[in-house]
């Protein structure tokens, strides 16, 4: 499979370092537990560059880790090339969405959606910064952004 084959995901939030690494790496770990890697190009970033280059939260790296899930992803703000070079850029909740959209070049085919909205759970439409809480919070994100990944799967009939 060439690379312009491939699907191309981006997940985002507002740092790059809570959600949208953890959404990359549930979503990676799971297509290859499938077999199916080869169909996809994967990544993360942030609609902000506060934590550029920086590895993932610790809280959201240990809750991956105590899952099976590796993680393994350096911190990014999202480029005006993203939008040419993803098919799909997921985020996490309105804000993430709103800044995308203004952030979005003209003629750009991509499509911008909430990570969310792949889940048929209600609750799990927005998925919430726990970066100002406790442990608990990135539980409850690994948990979402598993259903939604399942739920994106679904959708591409991969699943």
């Amino acid at each position: 499979m060439t690379e312009s084959d491939k699907i191309r995901v981006l997940f985002v939030c507002l740092g790059n370092i809570c959600r949208s690494p953890m959404a990359e790496a549930v979503f990676r770990h799971m297509v290859k537990s499938k077999g199916i890697s080869d169909k996809f190009t994967i990544d993360s970033a942030g609609t902000a560059g506060y934590h550029e280059g920086s590895k993932p939260d610790s809280r959201s790296a240990a809750t991956c880790k105590a899952h099976g899930v590796p993680v393994s992803h350096r911190a990014r703000r999202v480029c005006k090339q993203d939008f040419s070079s993803f098919d799909h850029i997921l985020c996490m909740d309105e804000s993430n969405y709103e800044d995308l959209l203004r952030m979005k070049p003209a003629g750009s085919k991509a499509r911008i959606a909430l990570f969310g909205s792949f889940s048929d759970r209600p609750d799990d439409r927005i998925i919430e910064d726990p970066y100002y809480g406790g442990r608990d919070g990135f539980v409850v994100n690994f948990n979402q952004v598993t259903r939604c990944s399942e739920g994106l799967l679904k959708e591409l009939g991969l699943l």
